[in-house]
């Protein structure tokens, strides 16, 4: 996709903004960063590809810095010029690693070479998506290309021309007004919410820039605050009663309530592109059997703890109990503690993994906000694990929804995940072990071991009684649930009210934890498929175990050491360095782990 240039309105605008003695003289022939080639950012790559390494760290790290310093550099987001320069960016390096000598490269090396070109791919087509977007939300955000013009011509280091700047300002509070007045008015077509919301959110993100350009010239020049206090003054309030018109009038969301859940579907082609990119060769249908398969093994196990607790097979009765299991306040820091060292016991007196005592010696521990807990009612992890649980600011209802969220039969089956052997061992090898691989980072290697090892802990033992296999299962339940459920909503299939009653009736969920797992899957910063990533993830490594560790080929302790010092890679690539296969140069994912009987 070619992207557009700065519209006519806006390149005409350029002159004026720039300022009269806003000549080229001053970079002493050097091209604007704007018009300088894009393919002169790229460096000669086979000078930095060390012979017989068994990577391509130097290339991956230099492709990384400079696309960062161009993203810092071109910071309006979504402008046409941000994401033409990214294009033209991204396209240069295509052809440069395309040109690479790809046969004397080590298998190692391979791998990244296949990263690489994977991302810089992908990169394209989630450009040309925002594109897309900014196409369908153009209407309801007609000052974009003016506040990128302002910003854009003061990162190009042309002095500001001020009577033209504040015109423009202030025909930016004229045109939020007019807009406003088309929208209100009854016979006008409304935009779809998720557009609107999309729209808010970049009203939001634009304000913020323009701040920034008043605040670079501010106190500094002094013509310009005499030109630009009032019509910024003007302009930023317009922006902010913009958004909150956006958000109240076209989401209907009420001063102080919380956000609308709206979410932004992908649709098939969208989940087709993204699964090409996680090297997944399953289409989404193929993934949501899948899951069902998944949800059904875990329902037949329910109706077992449900026998053992003497409940017969109701087991939502046995969740119920098991929600009522809970510490006192004031006990659950201790309680985190001990699950956590309890873990840490179970893996290394198995010889399942190598735990390195730093590692276990520098993890933290956080309380969590009552906020924070709105939108993550569970605890969250990493080398800081933040635990979720009742404060006395809480109301007696919200007490007891943390208390039945936080029991000590769903801690035990999740601290190991966020922090040994799961995320927080994960994150002290990536900053130690291939650390330029942390630019591929896919949540079906982030999330996907750590479901492992609820998997295999499952199966070694770890959960001793009845309540501690529905501690268990309640997770691995609801982990089979978010692919469900959002594969379908970005199929267009099912509404976030469907996916919270689906949470409600076939997990278990209490509903304020069931609203808040689906706040946060479709209105965070979450890629579409990371909530299948879990369970998809898990499964991979599963089918990777069963090929390698249960035949006998590798002791478990190495294939999981390899596995983290190996990266955050798809899971396909982690077979491949598993087994030592140097990929050919037109390799495309094919590993059919569904099929493998584990």
């Amino acid at each position: 996709m070619k992207f557009p240039r700065p519209t006519t309105a806006i390149l005409a605008l350029l002159p004026l903004l720039n300022g009269a003695a806003a000549g080229a003289d001053f970079r002493h022939g050097q091209p604007a960063p704007g018009d300088r080639p894009a393919a002169a950012y790229v460096p000669e790559l086979r000078g930095l590809v060390r012979p017989g390494a068994d990577n391509l760290r130097e290339v991956v790290d230099h492709f990384t810095q400079d696309r960062d310093a161009l993203l810092r550099y071109h910071s309006v987001p979504g402008s046409d010029l941000t994401l033409r320069r990214l294009d033209e960016f991204h396209r240069a390096w295509q052809s440069a690693v395309e040109a690479l000598p790809y046969p004397p490269l080590t298998p190692g090396a391979r791998l990244d070479w296949h990263l690489l070109r994977r991302h810089v791919a992908h990169q394209m087509e989630l450009q040309e998506r925002a594109a897309a977007r900014n196409r369908e939300m153009a209407e309801l955000i007609p000052f974009a290309g003016a506040i990128a013009a302002l910003q854009e011509t003061r990162r190009a280091l042309h002095p500001v021309a001020h009577a033209a700047a504040a015109g423009e300002l202030a025909r930016m509070a004229e045109q939020i007004k007019e807009l406003r007045g088309r929208l209100e008015r009854p016979e006008s077509s409304r935009p779809p919410r998720a557009v609107a919301l999309r729209a808010a959110l970049r009203t939001t993100e634009l304000a913020g820039v323009l701040r920034n350009w008043f605040d670079h010239y501010n106190s500094y020049d002094p013509q310009f605050g005499w030109w630009m206090r009032a019509p910024h003054q003007a302009a930023a309030a317009a922006l902010e009663g913009h958004a909150r018109f956006l958000r109240e009038k076209m989401l209907g969301q009420k001063e102080g309530e919380e956000e609308p859940i709206v979410g932004d579907p992908i649709g098939a082609e969208g989940l087709r592109s993204d699964l090409v990119n996680e090297m997944i060769p399953y289409s989404p249908d193929e993934l949501i059997a899948a899951a069902e398969k998944e949800l059904a093994w875990c329902e037949a196990e329910w109706r077992k703890v449900a026998r053992d607790l003497g409940l017969g097979e109701d087991w939502k009765a046995a969740l119920e109990r098991i929600k009522r299991d809970h510490v006192a306040p004031g006990e659950q820091p201790a309680l985190i503690a001990g699950q956590a060292y309890e873990a840490i016991a179970f893996v290394t007196s198995r010889d399942l993994l190598t735990v390195p005592p730093h590692a276990i010696d520098t993890f933290r521990m956080n309380m969590m906000s009552p906020e924070r807990q709105k939108i993550a009612p569970f605890f969250l992890g990493g080398e800081t694990i933040q635990v979720s649980f009742p404060t006395d600011t809480m109301d007696h209802a919200g007490k007891l929804d943390s208390l039945r969220a936080n029991n000590r039969h769903f801690c035990r089956a999740t601290v190991h995940h966020e922090l040994i052997p799961g995320h927080h061992l994960q994150g002290w090898h990536l900053s130690r072990f291939q650390p330029h691989r942390q630019l591929f980072s896919t949540p079906f290697w982030i999330e996907g071991w750590a479901l492992w090892w609820e998997f295999l802990l499952w199966d070694l033992g770890f959960p001793r009684t009845p309540e501690e296999r529905g501690g268990m299962l309640f997770w691995r339940t609801h982990r089979c649930a978010r692919i469900l459920f959002s594969l379908n909503f970005h199929l267009g299939r099912w509404t976030p009210a469907q996916c919270i009653d689906f949470l409600v009736e076939r997990v278990g969920h209490d509903r304020h934890t069931a609203t808040g797992e689906v706040r946060r899957s479709f209105n965070g910063s979450y890629s579409p498929l990371y909530q299948v990533a879990y369970m998809m993830g898990a499964i991979q490594l599963r089918a990777l175990h069963a090929e390698l560790v249960k035949s006998g080929r590798m002791p478990a302790k190495d294939f999981h050491d390899r596995i983290l010092r190996g990266g955050p890679i798809p899971i396909e690539l982690v077979r491949a360095h598993l087994t030592g296969t140097p990929l050919p140069r037109d390799h495309r994912a094919s590993w059919r782990f569904l099929d493998v009987n584990p």
